[in-house]
């Protein structure tokens, strides 16, 4: 069985308007995912350095983010996208997708090896704009219909508030979505803008939000899980 989880972050801010990487790292221990996509994890300016600096992640965490090498020693993502894996886990191949979009948006892809599952996983932040996010959206399947066919889970926010339609169509016509819940905003969550979808071959077995009171102050959303396992060929 296979734990994934999405957050978007915040950069690091939580309600009280503190920058607290540690508090995140805490959200993330209590998640205990296998896999877990991070949406606004840098501080977007400059050198685009992540809010929670690297050597954190090894001190103080069981997670190693995804390597994209793009030889930047301060980030661990791609325009806010980071994915990060359970030490142990191995890492076989990772990419940066560039999106087509306005303003700076991306998505992050890696191969991953957990004992003896393999499966890619795409991390993502989609834009504020229904039609740009429909062309990200399939600017992320045409990545994946490229690639080797491998189960495959997506996650991350959609900024898509409808329950159907737009993105979420895209999305569905080959993978499955699951109903964590209202993730958005963390201190009245009405809105399900944070997704997670797999492929056919992945069964989910529960899904939730993470509602842990630490995780209402540590950002705006809360994060989501869901538990898979694969189906039988």
């Amino acid at each position: 069985m296979i734990k994934v989880a999405s957050y978007n972050m915040r950069k690091g801010i939580g309600l009280d308007r503190r920058r607290d990487p540690g508090r995140v790292l805490s959200v993330l221990r209590e998640l205990d995912a296998d896999i877990i996509a991070l949406q606004e994890a840098d501080r977007r300016f400059g050198t685009r350095a992540s809010a929670i600096p690297p050597h954190m992640f090894e001190e103080h965490s069981d997670y190693v983010p995804v390597d994209l090498l793009d030889g930047r020693p301060y980030a661990i993502g791609w325009h806010g996208n980071a994915l990060l894996v359970r030490k142990g886990a191995v890492v076989e191949e990772s990419h940066a997708l560039h999106l087509p979009t306005l303003e700076p948006r991306g998505a992050v892809a890696a191969t991953v090896r957990i004992g003896d599952t393999r499966l890619r996983v795409v991390g993502m932040h989609l834009d504020i704009s229904g039609l740009r996010r429909r062309q990200q959206a399939r600017a992320i399947l045409n990545h994946i219909a490229q690639g080797e066919e491998l189960p495959t889970i997506l996650m991350g926010d959609c900024n898509e508030w409808r329950n159907r339609g737009g993105c979420l169509h895209d999305f569905c016509e080959r993978h499955h979505m699951v109903d964590t819940g209202h993730s958005f905003h963390s201190r009245r969550p009405v809105a399900k803008l944070d997704r997670i979808f797999a492929s056919p071959d992945l069964q989910p077995v529960d899904a939730g939000v993470h509602q842990s009171a630490l995780a209402a102050r540590a950002s705006d959303h809360l994060p989501i899980w869901a538990r898979f396992t694969k189906t039988a060929a």
